[in-house]
């Protein structure tokens, strides 16, 4: 009986997390993992460290999540200029990639959910269509 317990609760905590996933999120979030590893990766590397000094780091970046929508301007239209991430000075540009409102918000979706970084709030087609140069 002691041993039923807990794992009847680990049981319970799985089943509920898979039932409050949100299926559209982890659908964006897969489509945005193959377009980074399309376009991004080169830069902001495969662990999302970046390069220290020169392409600032997207794991666990306090950037990201407090400047969500200059982030989605980033990666629509690009970036040219100084941030500070995680208390570090970038200086560089990032071009343009020529991706699609949805590509966007699936590479936004993929990246707010990875390496150390959560988002509970889907970066949608319609957020990223609101966002002008």
């Amino acid at each position: 009986m002691k041993t039923f317990f807990p794992l009847y609760l680990i049981v319970v905590f799985g089943v509920s997390l898979y039932l409050f996933q949100d299926p559209e999120l982890e659908e964006s979030i897969q489509r945005g993992s193959e377009i980074y590893y399309d376009f991004c990766v080169t830069c902001h590397k495969g662990n999302g460290k970046g390069v220290a000094f020169t392409f600032p780091p997207l794991a666990k970046s306090d950037y990201l999540l407090q400047n969500r929508e200059a982030s989605i301007r980033s990666v629509k239209y690009g970036k040219q200029g100084e941030i500070v991430v995680n208390g570090v000075t970038y200086n560089n540009t990032m071009d343009p990639l020529g991706l699609d409102d949805e590509e966007v918000a699936d590479v936004m979706n993929y990246i707010l959910n990875s390496w150390g970084n959560t988002s509970d709030k889907r970066v949608t087609i319609e957020e990223v269509e609101s966002i002008t140069e």
